[in-house]
């Protein structure tokens, strides 16, 4: 039996958010004080960048609205 749209998608999408959620697990061992420096602005322009691509990806699902003019 052939995997329909939707099981593929599940099962990728799966993949992906797992693997992204370790890629976020992994930055977060970068908060160790013993063995690294950073500050408030490091923290902030690396979440700014997350918080902006993560947008940008939200609005790729979002369907497109039809801009429609009236006089």
């Amino acid at each position: 039996m052939e995997e329909s749209k939707h099981e593929k998608f599940k099962r990728v999408a799966t993949k992906r958010v797992n693997d992204i959620i370790s890629k976020i697990d992994t930055l977060s061992n970068c908060s160790n004080k013993s063995a690294y420096d950073y500050t408030d602005e490091d923290i902030t322009k690396i979440f700014r960048a997350i918080e902006s691509k993560l947008k940008e990806s939200k609005l790729v699902f979002k369907p497109a609205k039809k801009s429609e003019f009236k006089l």
